[in-house]
């Protein structure tokens, strides 16, 4: 996450001076998240709670929020042509989150928002691999050589690449639960477009740990809790 100065957040934002700021740190006037704060250079970020004379002049609260995406949104902020999950949402701060992993438009399912950049990053980096859960529907049957091609990985010659170990589980003839640990572009679908299977409707379930609120109905969201956050 993105840090910075206590002296040059002051400065900026109450139009003080150096030595200003040097004389109200000495008199013990300005707290940093409940902190009384004397160093000049000590680190802040977007999240800290600062209070000068009592007076609150940064409160920024980070924001963990779960959506039920349907088909037919698209996972952006802005969209002249279709409604965005940003649309569905209606918490007042809306307008600061961004997507953590994006979904297809006619692709379903679990969406994160958050307005905390290096929980978004740790998320997504492909280092993390973190596993996400998708439920997918079939034009043809299924076979158990779905699971050994899925496993090994697969070879998309258009951008020289090898996807990573997949593992997949048949449901039922035509539904299989597929996890990834990557998102290449259109992957689930191209990779069952090797069998001429085309992909009838997907649904993601999971990111990491956490799974979708079945509480949830399509279109709804809901704040995560601490514990979802820390432990995703």
């Amino acid at each position: 996450m993105q840090k910075s100065r206590l002296d040059k957040f002051l400065i900026n934002h109450l139009a003080l001076n150096k030595r200003d700021v040097r004389l109200m740190l000495a008199q013990k006037r300005v707290v940093v998240d409940g902190e009384i704060t004397l160093d000049m250079d000590a680190q802040i970020n977007k999240f800290s709670i600062i209070e000068v004379n009592g007076e609150t002049v940064q409160s920024n609260k980070s924001l963990y929020i779960m959506l039920n995406k349907p088909i037919g949104v698209v996972s952006a902020t802005k969209d002249n042509i279709h409604k965005t999950v940003i649309d569905l949402l209606s918490h007042q701060h809306k307008s600061s989150l961004h997507i953590v992993g994006r979904l297809d438009l006619n692709t379903s399912g679990l969406v994160l928002l958050t307005n905390n950049s290096e929980w978004s990053e740790r998320l997504t980096h492909p280092e993390s691999k973190v596993p996400k859960v998708y439920d997918v529907t079939l034009k043809h049957k299924l076979t158990n050589d779905y699971i050994l091609a899925f496993e090994q990985g697969m070879y998309f010659e258009y951008e020289n690449i090898t996807t990573k170990p997949a593992k997949l589980e048949i449901i039922s003839d035509y539904v299989a639960r597929v996890t990834l640990v990557e998102g290449k572009y259109h992957q689930i679908k191209r990779m069952f477009g090797r069998f001429q299977n085309p992909v009838v409707a997907l649904h993601r379930s999971k990111i990491g740990n956490l799974a979708l609120d079945d509480n949830l109905s399509t279109g709804e969201s809901r704040i995560l809790t601490n514990d979802e956050v820390i432990n995703i």
